[in-house]
């Protein structure tokens, strides 16, 4: 396999305040990696940092071997990067169709575009009956499948999901971890962001722990799973 992404040394500043400082993660092709941590901890800032749209202070980013530190937002796109951000985003006057449509919006496979709309179509039923609908009509759990299809409308090799369970009902979001495990058996490589501490270290393979912006724990996510002190300070 070897590794997908790898962040060496990477801080990142919001004014005065260094929201990451000097971390280092990777992520291998095929796994799904998770980020735990606190409200605050830098979490979201790490997948900003890789998708462009934060700019860091110092290290080094590189996917698939090459450095990406100066490559725009739509070139990593094209390189295979999708990010379905925290708050879903998608375009509220636009339907759930054309909603999917703009996550090609970098193809120009035409009919490769129409069969992945329709694959989605197939992995999330309930996008499909309400395809003609305006994207700001759907519940919120419904707003977070479609989040995540458009992302993966671009054929990502890696996809970052930033918080896809917040404010979901239960039941909603076991449905959104297990299109989650399918889109890994599907082949894209997944660094997941979850503030549900327990669901995200049962779903991934490794897990890092993000502390005021500094990475303190890395490990098997099994090992998290059953470490004391994780479960006192992140399981409620």
């Amino acid at each position: 396999m070897g590794s997908l992404l790898e962040i060496r040394n990477l801080s990142v500043n919001y004014g005065a305040i260094q929201a990451l400082q000097n971390i280092d993660l990777e992520v291998q092709a095929g796994e799904i990696v998770t980020l735990i941590g606190a409200n605050g901890a830098g979490k979201s800032t790490t997948l900003k940092a890789i998708s462009r749209l934060v700019n860091a202070v110092n290290g080094q980013i590189f996917y698939g071997g090459e450095n990406i530190a100066g490559i725009s937002c739509d070139r990593l796109v094209k390189l295979g990067i999708a990010h379905s951000p925290e708050g879903r985003r998608v375009l509220a006057r636009q339907t759930v169709t054309t909603n999917l449509e703009l996550g090609a919006y970098t193809r120009s496979d035409h009919w490769g575009v129409k069969a992945d709309l329709e694959k989605q179509f197939l992995i999330f039923p309930r996008l499909k009956e309400r395809r003609h609908q305006l994207a700001g009509t759907l519940s919120g759990g419904e707003q977070q499948m479609l989040a995540i299809a458009r992302a993966v409308m671009s054929r990502p090799k890696l996809l970052l999901l930033d918080e896809p369970s917040l404010g979901l009902a239960p039941q909603i979001v076991q449905e959104i971890f297990g299109i989650i495990r399918q889109l890994r058996q599907d082949g894209v490589t997944i660094l997941l962001v979850e503030q549900n501490a327990n669901l995200a270290l049962r779903t991934a393979d490794r897990a890092y722990v993000l502390e005021a912006g500094k990475l303190t724990i890395s490990d098997n996510a099994a090992n998290l799973l059953q470490d004391e002190k994780i479960r006192k300070a992140y399981f409620g």
